[in-house]
């Protein structure tokens, strides 16, 4: 398994969209941003997992946003 080649930003939003065999990660600085790419790609039939924001040692605000914040 391949590691991470990008350092993750504080306070960014991150989730990853499954692609076949891997995972590809995508970043928002806005949480409405993020959610609505989130469910943009859960409307076209792709696996994706929702991480929350980084905050340097762990994943803060991990639960997924409601499809209304997206809106």
């Amino acid at each position: 398994m391949r590691k991470k080649s990008f350092a993750m930003g504080k306070g960014v939003y991150y989730f990853k969209v499954k692609t076949g065999p891997s995972k590809i990660t995508i970043k928002r600085t806005d949480k409405k941003e993020a959610a609505e790419a989130y469910y943009s790609y859960i409307k076209i039939g792709k696996e994706v997992e929702w991480l929350g924001r980084w905050e340097g040692k762990k994943f803060e605000d991990s639960e997924v946003p409601k499809e209304e914040v997206a809106a």
